[in-house]
């Protein structure tokens, strides 16, 4: 059975200015006749394939946090929606503390992901839409609703705001949600993602695993960051960069030497062949 390699993209297999080197390129595509090559991101899919680009991915992608698994010729396998009431009560809850969200979802048609804003924004996200501009799939809304089936709800803002407004959250809706609070090293704050409970990571690997039939004591994972570490208790093998978050790498089998600007993902395959 083939090994399978899956990896996060920010800061572990992108460099920080969001590209890949020509080596990186190189060295993943070489092992794409030989093993099932994946991504876990919580980016879209429309983002993910902008950035991989001449890159080979062979299995299903697992994309905005695990709230969706799709191929890449955009076959949806599994999806976890936050319901429109819910995420109308996340929206009202935070303007509560004065602040708005990005709404990840689900519009009509194949794989039509919807990217909601708000018209009230703070510099935070404003900086991260400059990054959007020409996207076709941005929906600014001056009192700002949820649609029928959400991937996710993301603020951004200060830490000790988006603690505030999670623990109020946690109040409301218990363990019905997943939540997630982590630095966003892009533009210098902190984000809290919204989504359903079993829209992360893992479950992710799970369903991909499910739908290709492999075995996950083949397979190795790559991650920096908090959202990582789900997949790092499933893999057989998880793998750090030198630059995650150190936290993140307590959990790992593998530190590398390397971070993502560092071609650290790269690296670490060449080496499984030269060894």
């Amino acid at each position: 059975m083939k090994n399978i390699y899956i990896t996060d993209l920010d800061h572990t297999f992108l460099r920080n200015d969001l590209s890949l080197s020509d080596y990186t390129k190189k060295i993943w595509n070489s092992y794409v006749d030989e093993a099932i090559l994946g991504v876990a991101t919580a980016r879209t899919y429309r983002k993910t394939a902008q950035f991989l680009e001449g890159v080979h991915i062979n299995a299903p992608m697992i994309l905005l946090d695990g709230a969706l698994i799709a191929t890449t010729d955009k076959k949806i396998i599994d999806t976890k929606f936050i319901e429109k009431d819910v995420a109308d009560t996340i929206i009202a809850e935070g303007a509560k503390f004065g602040i708005y969200p990005f709404v990840l979802s689900l519009g009509e048609g194949k794989l039509n992901e919807v990217f909601l804003h708000s018209d009230i924004l703070n510099n935070y996200q404003a900086e991260v839409l400059k990054r959007y501009v020409k996207a076709d799939n941005l929906q600014e809304r001056k009192n700002i609703e949820a649609m029928k089936q959400n991937f996710k709800v993301v603020y951004m803002g200060e830490e000790k705001e988006l603690r505030e407004l999670e623990v109020r959250l946690k109040e409301i809706f218990g363990e019905s949600l997943k939540y997630i609070l982590a630095p966003e090293a892009y533009v210098g704050c902190y984000f809290l993602t919204l989504l359903h409970k079993d829209a992360d990571k893992s479950h992710g690997i799970k369903s991909v695993s499910e739908y290709l039939g492999f075995d996950l004591e083949k397979l190795t994972v790559f991650g920096d960051n908090f959202n990582d570490v789900g997949m790092f208790a499933l893999a057989k093998t998880s793998v750090a960069v030198a630059n995650a978050q150190d936290g993140v790498k307590d959990q790992a089998n593998v530190v590398l030497k390397h971070t993502n600007d560092e071609d650290g993902v790269a690296k670490y395959l060449e080496s499984l062949k030269d060894g």
